[in-house]
Order: structure tokens, then sequence, then C-alpha cells
């Protein structure tokens, strides 16, 4: 692997209020090796004077889909297995094009996706799976639409689909099971249903999912893995109920409440708000196959989206990046950063897409900053981000270098 010597940088260090000018940072086999204000000697490296640009830790989104293909969930879940593999393709490559090198799958990956980009079959982020989200019967992940017969052909959630984000488990023992099945087929970490959900077609948002005895449950199964469990959740009570078992991480979280947002910061449990997918919901999702019971509960989550951000800063809550989408609208994931600057600071911002996250992957050290011997993830920007977070935005104009774990994958820096 190649050395890189990145010189005349201005390091943008997230834990730092403004840009450290005139840095040079050194990369060998994959890991940032040194950073310094003065030259660094290194007789083997590719040199890469920046000119002043910024240089900055890859991005983390905390949530996505990668195996999303289409809004219409339920209808993808019985398309053909390559097509739906091979259709995410280009949603890997324009994530990391945008700059995010790490994502977290909040459901539907799986490990061979995440082993085709680790050895290079595939471009993308480096992935942290869930496999298959759980839920229960009629909850958030259950697609099927309602019906008065359980037909045995009926395309279900629990079935080995690729297209399928969730699988359905009720009760303690099927739940620990289902738990047992994902970690053993390469799980990072689990993902639950504990409110109801947009996207699915029987649940009101505000319905329970879940019993006490099913999370704690799924959680001491995680936990003996050494690993966490996240959870969707939207209302004060779901959200209570799930810190309270055990729940390290809120995904959502729109309709949170001061006394809630007291409790998480109270139990160190992390918000993750989605905010970009409700407007991508609400604008064009009916035009790219978003059912109409869907598109009716979009409003009630998304006039309150911002306000949520309110809640969790003020109570401390720690926020972590995440954006949600599907199908045609994953082109939209860095809209996230401008949605979120009608209430937080750049810097907030940029934290909860470096350190935040890297606290939530139990990769601190290792990702969200560029110090010596954290993974080799790098950004060129044009533009200063904790002045112009627009910078940031499209699908990596303003950012004509991007390295994951030493390997340049994408270089304009010359065109």
């Amino acid at each position: 692997m190649q050395s890189t010597l990145f010189t005349n940088c201005a390091l943008l260090d997230p834990l730092q209020p403004e840009l450290l000018e005139g840095q040079h940072v050194l990369v060998e086999e994959g890991i940032v090796r040194e950073v310094s204000d003065r030259p660094i000697q290194s007789a083997n490296a590719r040199v890469v004077d920046l000119k002043g640009k910024t240089i900055m830790p890859g991005l983390i989104d905390l949530h996505v889909h990668t195996i999303a293909i289409q809004l219409n969930l339920p209808g993808q879940v019985t398309l053909p297995n390559v097509f739906v593999t091979l259709k995410a393709l280009p949603i890997l490559r324009g994530m990391l094009r945008r700059g995010f090198t790490t994502v977290r799958d909040a459901g539907g990956a799986g490990l061979a996706l995440k082993q085709s980009i680790e050895q290079g079959l595939a471009v993308g982020p480096r992935l942290f799976i869930a496999g298959r989200s759980l839920s229960q019967t009629g909850g958030h992940g259950d697609i099927r639409a309602r019906y008065d017969f359980a037909a045995m052909d009926t395309p279900c959630a629990c079935c080995i689909r690729v297209g399928a984000l969730s699988r359905i488990a009720d009760g303690v023992d099927e739940v620990r099971k289902a738990t047992r099945e994902e970690l053993q087929m390469g799980a990072d970490q689990i993902k639950i249903m504990v409110s109801g959900g947009v996207s699915s077609p029987t649940d009101p948002v505000g319905a329970l999912g879940y019993s006490e005895d099913e999370i704690r449950a799924i959680v001491a199964e995680a936990r003996g893995r050494g690993t966490y469990v996240m959870a969707h959740a939207y209302t004060p009570e779901s959200i209570q109920r799930a810190v309270r078992f055990g729940v390290r991480t809120i995904e959502h979280g729109n309709l949170v409440d001061d006394e809630t947002a007291r409790l998480m910061a109270e139990l160190g449990a992390y918000a993750v708000p989605t905010l970009v997918t409700y407007d991508a919901l609400a604008s064009e999702g009916a035009q790219y196959g978003l059912p109409p019971e869907s598109a009716i509960k979009i409003a009630g989550v998304r006039d309150v989206g911002l306000r949520s951000l309110e809640i969790f800063k003020r109570a401390g809550v720690k926020m972590g990046f995440g954006t949600d989408l599907l199908g045609e609208s994953h082109r939209l994931q860095s809209n996230e950063f401008l949605i979120r600057s009608e209430v937080l600071t750049p810097a907030e911002i940029i934290s909860s897409a470096t350190t935040v996250g890297a606290e939530v992957l139990n990769m601190t050290g290792k990702l969200g900053r560029l110090v010596p011997g954290a993974f080799a993830d790098i950004l060129v920007v044009n533009g200063n981000p904790l002045k112009d977070l627009s910078c940031l935005t499209g699908q990596g104009e303003h950012i004509p270098l991007v390295m994951k774990g030493g390997v340049v994958q994408f270089d304009a820096l010359t065109s």
C-alpha cells in the first residue's frame, strides 16, 4: 500500500473551534502515522501539496439503508436477490463519493455486502451492519398489507430475501433466537422497532413495539456478544421504554419531549435524528412509489423534526448524524447538513458526523479524527466546513479527494 504525505493543509479537527493552518499529514499502511505543523520527511510517500485546502476526517452516517433500492419497500421484497444487490452498488458508491467513508446500516445489508467492499469487489463506505431489523407482527418492520387470513404464500418480512430490511419475531424465545441468528450471520449491532413508523402500512406512528421482556431479552443477547441495540422510536413513551430497558441509540426521535430527552442524557443514550428523509418522502415519495398510507403519516413527524434537535441539545443528548433515505432519494444524503443548520452550529453538525459517530460505533481513536493511529479516512475539501456547510453538500463536487483506509477512492485534485 502506497504511503501518502499531505502537505500545506488546513486541518479540520472536530475537537477544535477553528481550522489548524499549515499542517502536514502522513499516511502509512492505511493508518494516520503522523500529524504535525512542521514538515514531515518520508522517503517513499507520494507527496500531495494541498496548497491550503481543508483536510478532514471522513464522514459517518449512522442511519442508512444501503439495499433500499426503491421507496416502495414492500415491493422490493419480492425482487430477485441479484437485481437488488446490483441496484445497491451505485447507492454505496454515491455515499462514498459524497465523503461518507463509514456508514451504519440500519437494516437490510448483510455480511456478504460488507465483505464485498472490504475485498474490493464493490466500491463503498466501511459498513457496520445490523442485518435485518427485528419487528413484532404488525410492527414497523411488518411490510405486509392488511389481510383477512394468513395465506401461506404471502410475502413476509421474515423471508430470506436480499430486499427485506426486517424480519418478524414475537415473544421472548423468538426474539432471543432472532437476535442470535443475526449476530451469527455477522451483524455488528441489532436494530429493533419500538414504535410505529411511516413506511409500514398497518401501524400508527404512536403504536408501541415489543414488550419489556422482549426488549430486555434482545439487549441481553446483544450485550452478551459485546455489542448494543439501536431502536426505531418516535414518541416519548416508546423512547423512554427503550432506554430504560437498555437500548443505546434512538433512531429518529422526532416527537421527543424534554422529560424524555433528560432521561436519555441521564442514561447515556444517543439520538440519531434523520430529518432529510421526511423532506424527501414529502416532496417525491408519491412520485417514486411510496404507498398512500405511508404518505399520510409523513406530516405528523416532519413538522416537529427541528424542534427535536432543540430538545436534544437543551438536555445534553449526544446526537449522531443519520439520513435514512430510500431509493432515488439517496442522492439527498448531504442535505441533512443544511437542514440541521437551522438549529445547530456547523461545528456541532460536523461533530455529529465524526466524533459522535465514532463513539456510537465504539471506534473512538480510529474514526472521526485525523490523529496518529486512526484509520486514514480522509477528505480534501474546497472550502471551510466550519464556516460554510455547503461545501459538504451535493454529490462530492467540493470534495476533490476521498481516501478510505489509506486508499484513494476518488481523486479530482489534478483534473
